[in-house]
């Protein structure tokens, strides 16, 4: 018996199809007559021996057989695209992708991820920026960075998608923490303003009416760990990266979660940059699946 084999070019149609909602505006994307594109479904459904969509009021849905497709047409697609990527650039300059995150994951998340993609993927170099949460966002603005790993502020964003939620968590020192409540006005260390994290630590704090006073700034978290550890206060931040020299208090006002998301420079990403993100998302995975197991 003979292996049927998908034609790529088919996949294409039907895949850029269906993210469109429609082949014929495939059609004209892709510079061929409706007909033509037609007649490629057609084709791609006699080979899968049933049908891939079906009509819907004006438009078509996708059967449970055409979902199937899709997805293994876009990792078919991808993996082609990245061979092509993979063998034009052999022996050529290397493509820079400029990627971003929070300084929450610097030590625990950036190795892992550096080291997978440069094994994977030695045809690209990756250019990291750690640094917070609006100068990642307006590296993105500016088309100084491809991807980023940055909290929720809820500001819109074309290109997004929910890596995961972590709660907010108040930190103090092991060695020097807080006497509350003997003493009743909370020493807050925070980033300098905007900083999401301190406006969440304000709000819950004078909802509770509990005093607070601000003790320590920086641009920094590792100076936001060091003066907590100081005992000159009280941080809040999520459980990642916590330094074992703090402790996360349980009797401080209850803080909301935030959510950690994947920012796109656009929505079209290049293999480099898809390569990318599966490998962050995989990982942050992992991290996160081990910090709930502590």
């Amino acid at each position: 018996m003979s292996r049927l084999s998908l034609d790529l070019d088919v996949l294409r149609s039907f895949v850029t199809g269906v993210e469109m909602g429609s082949f014929a505006m495939a059609a004209q994307r892709m510079n061929r007559s409706t007909s033509a594109i037609s007649a490629q479904l057609k084709k791609l459904e006699e080979q899968a021996g049933q049908p891939l969509t079906r009509k819907a009021g004006r438009g078509l849905v996708l059967t449970p057989a055409g979902e199937v497709m899709l997805a293994y047409a876009r990792r078919l697609l991808a993996l082609n695209d990245e061979a092509v990527q993979a063998v034009q650039g052999s022996g050529l300059e290397q493509d820079w992708i400029r990627f971003g995150m929070q300084e929450d994951f610097g030590e625990s998340l950036l190795p892992a991820i550096l080291g997978q993609f440069s094994r994977a993927h030695p045809q690209f170099r990756l250019e990291v920026k750690v640094a917070r949460n609006q100068q990642l966002l307006d590296g993105l603005a500016k088309g100084e960075l491809d991807l980023a790993l940055a909290w929720d502020g809820g500001q819109p964003w074309p290109y997004q998608q929910v890596m995961g939620t972590l709660p907010l968590c108040w930190i103090d020192s092991k060695a020097n923490p807080w006497p509350y409540p003997a003493d009743s006005t909370l020493p807050l260390v925070a980033f300098e303003a905007p900083c999401l994290m301190r406006a969440a630590a304000c709000a819950a704090l004078e909802q509770a009416n509990l005093a607070w006073r601000q003790s320590f700034s920086s641009s920094s978290l590792s100076g936001i760990w060091a003066a907590v550890a100081a005992g000159l206060g009280v941080t809040v931040r999520t459980p990642v990266g916590v330094p074992d020299t703090l402790q996360i208090r349980q009797d401080l006002p209850a803080l909301p979660d935030i959510r950690l998301m994947l920012y796109r420079a656009e929505s079209a990403a290049a293999v480099g940059c898809e390569r990318l993100s599966d490998i962050v998302s995989q990982a942050l995975q992992d991290y996160l699946h081990g910090l709930r197991a502590t």
